[in-house]
């Protein structure tokens, strides 16, 4: 569809594709490419690109390849294909939801993100150069002062000597261990040790987010500019997370962090085009009101319905106290921390770890917040029974996520199954509201505001480059059919 576009063909009529077919069916059951779908549904092993062409830097391209070993390869997968589609499709077909799912949201989408992926997005390359510098001066800042704690130089990115300086050199504690049997310095060991007030991990876990961001971003995005559009083109994927959620590579535009000051600045290096505005658009709070709706429980109904602040609303119920102008900034954030912890299954014991609280406290919140919240432990409670009586969970529209742990003997299994039965509906419920305003919006561009550009979806944000002189009209049209994408209670 994308290389046709480019030379102007507008491939229209599209039905099925057997990737997204395989991944509506069930998201965690195989991986949803050709090769790997034959094996499972077909029983039959595909012809490989590398059995043809070869690997590595020998590889051939298609066109190197002799007519007589094309063919075959070439004429297997239209078969393959067509055989997958008759194989997959009845099985859609019996279940109305499902059928609906691909053939009115994952159908559809295709030629959405295929148009995205070509829009790109510009990027201040000058910008990202000066951060680049600036990091690199900070880098080796930081790496000045570790070889000073340490008292001598030492390689930052050796988990063997950082191992070697902490555990033998410093004496600090050991938090846990490799399966080898070796103290560990995973992130999580240094972040704990940092909280204990030990200044070397401090260090080493700024230099590590620094480094990542500068690899990942500020050097690599300017040498994906493609050189005959200005621009950097994501690929996303419709068929990797399993509950629904788009994800990007080559660059991954999602993962860009945006609470720290320098992920932000990497934000900034996204510029529009001349005479035009850059404008996201995001769901506020999307999660917890579909765990309001889903739950209906009347007290997180009733914050949403009043317009309050959820946040505020769930410290002062928990608090106990009369109003939410009392509540403080802590109380806040704790309740915040809790009504996030529950939407993703946390147990007393990681909302004790994110509140740097005793876990009796954490569990005494979670009793209040449920005594306060009753309809949210049940719907919570009639997931788990659901997850394990049928063996997956649904979103508002249908989609399934099956949880083969579910069931399992191994308790840790089990537990983060029941995890993932509680998150996967509101999460999987979020991807579905969201691609359906991605379809809303892209109609009406394509009928009224061929214009405008949508350039990027991060989960539950729309990002777009709008003509300084239909902004207003514009954000208007936008929120209208964002706010359209699905009624809920």
């Amino acid at each position: 569809m994308s290389v046709l576009a480019r030379y102007d063909i507008n491939l229209r009529g599209v039905a099925y594709d057997t990737m997204l077919e395989s991944y509506v069916l069930d998201s965690t059951a195989t991986r949803h490419n050709m090769d790997a779908l034959a094996e499972k549904y077909l029983d039959h092993k595909t012809i490989h690109f590398e059995d043809i062409a070869g690997k590595g830097a020998k590889q051939l391209t298609f066109d190197q390849i002799e007519l007589e070993q094309a063919g075959p390869y070439a004429a297997e997968d239209a078969d393959v294909t067509l055989q997958l589609h008759e194989t997959l499709w009845p099985r859609l077909a019996a279940d109305n939801k499902l059928a609906t799912l691909l053939t009115e949201m994952e159908v559809p989408l295709l030629s959405v993100l295929s148009r995205i992926e070509r829009n790109g997005v510009r990027i201040d390359t000058d910008l990202l150069k000066k951060q680049g510098h600036e990091l690199a001066v900070r880098l080796h800042e930081l790496e000045q002062q570790a070889y000073k704690i340490a008292g001598r130089e030492f390689n930052m990115g050796s988990p063997k000597q950082i191992g070697q300086i902490f555990f033998e050199e410093l004496e600090l504690p050991v938090i846990s261990k490799t399966p080898k049997g070796a103290p560990s310095t995973a992130e999580s060991v240094l972040q704990e040790l940092a909280d204990m007030g030990h200044e070397l991990p401090t260090v080493i876990l700024e230099h590590r987010g620094l480094s990542k961001l500068k690899s990942t971003y500020v050097d690599t995005l300017p040498k994906m500019v493609d050189a005959e559009t200005g621009r950097v083109h994501t690929s996303y994927h419709q068929a990797v997370a399993a509950t629904g959620r788009l994800s990007s590579s080559d660059p991954n535009l999602q993962n860009i962090p945006v609470r720290t000051e320098e992920g932000r600045r990497i934000r900034k290096a996204f510029i529009p085009a001349d005479d035009h505005i850059m404008v996201a658009a995001d769901y506020s709070q999307i999660e917890l009101r579909i765990m309001a709706h889903l739950s209906e429980d009347a007290g997180l109904l009733k914050a949403f319905s009043e317009g309050l602040d959820v946040h505020r609303a769930t410290a002062a119920e928990v608090f106990g106290l009369d109003s939410v102008d009392q509540v403080t900034d802590d109380q806040r954030r704790s309740a915040k921390a809790v009504n996030f912890g529950l939407i993703y299954g946390m147990s007393a014991f990681g909302l004790a770890r994110q509140l740097d609280i005793g876990r009796a406290e954490a569990q005494g919140y979670v009793d209040l917040y449920f005594d306060r919240y009753p309809g949210v432990k049940t719907f919570m409670d009639n997931t788990r029974t659901a997850a394990h009586d049928q063996g997956y969970v649904e979103t508002l529209f249908g989609r399934r996520l099956y949880l083969p742990e579910i069931n399992s003997r191994n308790g840790m299994r089990r537990q983060a199954a029941e995890r993932t039965a509680i998150n996967a509906p509101m999460q999987g419920t979020a991807a579905d509201i969201i691609k359906r305003a991605m379809l809303a919006v892209d109609s009406w561009i394509e009928k009224q505001q061929p214009r405008l550009k949508m350039l990027m979806q991060v989960h539950d944000e729309l990002v777009f480059e709008i003509h300084q002189d239909s902004l207003d009209s514009s954000i208007e049209q936008i929120r209208h059919h964002m706010e359209s994408a699905a009624s809920l209670s």
